[in-house]
């Protein structure tokens, strides 16, 4: 549900921003009075929120981050006003119209000296479909700007951030799981020109056997095996390469194919779809099987956690 709450103090803001975000410290950066708004809907897991505001500072501080909230990005489409961003050693420059992405997992500051608008998407760091640490190689830096596909995605988000008070569920979860969507295409080809330059062959391989994957979930026959001979390497050289990700082969495949089970399950357009259905579109023909996997992962069975939703 669309909701708009505006203030006049700051004393009112810091409470606003940190339970609409993530605990957060905030202080003004300059004497005088304040205002601040934040409008915006929560569609399943992902939260888009307009920020407007008088010039301050927020910063979310080593002693914030062990409140134990749930790992999220969160994706700033500058709107009007200029800000800077700094994480992980990194400093950008929020100029209308570019992108930056941020992880709420370490400490970040947020600076505003001017008025401000600001479009912010908040969302499960897994929904990307990307590893978690190659993302974060890309906080606090302008994403797109130059790219094709940044020019692209940027006038989506503003049209989405204009539509905002009219939309409703189903269709805004589907429009605000479509944003996450175009953000993992416009990171991973970013991740991919900046790999092309790179000299690790070994990593080039992980990366194209990680889209290859992800590119075949929906094959049941899709093992550890099948990607060897597809990529013309053995399943000991195949376990070499991947050895750098932390996971398994089959541990990686499992894990894309609950991430993508557990957005359908959660997006009302599909709630027609029986859940073993869903589960076997990708890869799980077993609706036993699935449902156990699903549970292992999630702590609670696909039925239960649509239901929940």
């Amino acid at each position: 549900m669309y909701q708009m709450q505006h203030v006049d103090s700051f004393e009112a803001w810091k409470s606003l921003v940190s339970s609409a975000f993530v605990p957060l410290h905030s202080e003004p950066v300059r004497a005088g009075s304040f205002a601040g708004s934040i409008a915006g809907s929560q569609f399943g897991s992902v939260g888009v929120m307009q920020v407007e505001a008088t010039a301050h500072a927020v910063r979310r501080t080593e002693n914030l981050l062990a409140a134990g909230d749930p790992p999220h990005f969160k994706l700033n489409l500058q709107l009007s006003g200029h800000g800077m961003l700094l994480q992980d050693g990194r400093e950008t420059l929020l100029r209308p119209g570019e992108l930056a992405i941020y992880d709420t997992q370490r400490p970040y500051t947020l600076m505003f000296e001017e008025d401000f608008k600001t479009l912010v998407l908040m969302f499960p760091q897994h929904q990307l479909g990307l590893p978690v640490a190659q993302v974060r190689e890309m906080t606090a830096t302008a994403i797109g700007t130059e790219h094709p596909l940044g020019r692209a995605v940027t006038p989506f988000l503003r049209q989405l951030a204009g539509l905002l008070p009219q939309l409703r569920d189903p269709v805004g979860h589907r429009l605000a799981a479509n944003a996450i969507d175009l953000l993992g295409t416009l990171l991973a080809a970013e991740l991919h020109d900046h790999d092309d330059l790179a000299t690790d062959g070994q990593h080039r391989q992980l990366l194209a056997i990680q889209a290859y994957i992800n590119e075949h979930l929906a094959d049941p026959e899709l093992c550890p095996g099948s990607i060897a001979v597809s990529h013309f390497v053995s399943l000991r050289s195949l376990h070499k390469v991947f050895a750098e990700s932390g996971h398994t082969v089959a541990e990686w495949i499992r894990t894309r194919r609950l991430e993508q089970c557990r957005r359908d399950l959660g997006d009302p357009l599909q709630r027609h779809i029986p859940v073993g259905a869903v589960g076997s579109r990708w890869g799980f023909p077993d609706a036993a099987h699935f449902s156990r996997v699903f549970r292992a992962a999630y702590g609670i069975s696909p039925s239960a956690f649509r239901a929940q939703v």
